[in-house]
């Protein structure tokens, strides 16, 4: 139970995210199923009121924050590239969905298209990573 835990907590911070949460938990053995649920559910605990409270977090991090980071570039080209759709589901592997969830509403986005390709991208993903974690685990042991 405390294992379940720890991948809540861990799918919630940024930089650690499902990306890193999810193949780990299932290589130590947690059920993959569960292991995609939880993390999902954790993502999510942290983006929702990073959406909802936007414009404080926006105002708090403009005064702490240099706006000419690596990642901010990198989310300015996928923007620019892609729209909110795509930084959204390329959020999770390239800039983390934090800060992906973040850029976009700076950049105009609503929170409802932001919220809903938040839940699409982060779903999505945690689906990828427990599949190709579970699978690719259970060949290499087969092997």
């Amino acid at each position: 139970m405390i294992e379940y835990l720890l991948v809540l907590l861990g799918a919630a911070i940024p930089w650690l995210e499902i990306a890193l949460v999810i193949p780990v938990a299932i290589v130590t053995g947690l059920n993959p199923v569960l292991v995609v649920l939880v993390a999902f559910i954790g993502n999510m605990i942290t983006i929702f009121p990073l959406i909802i409270g936007f414009d404080k977090l926006k105002q708090w991090l403009m005064k702490k924050q240099n706006n000419n980071s690596k990642r901010s570039a990198r989310a300015r080209k996928l923007w620019d590239k892609y729209g909110l759709p795509g930084m959204l589901l390329l959020g999770p592997i390239l800039i983390g969905s934090h800060i992906a969830a973040f850029i976009g509403m700076t950049l105009g986005a609503s929170k409802q298209a932001t919220m809903t390709w938040s839940i699409i991208s982060i779903a999505g993903w945690s689906l990828v990573f427990g599949l190709v974690t579970a699978l690719g685990f259970d060949l290499f042991v087969q092997t």
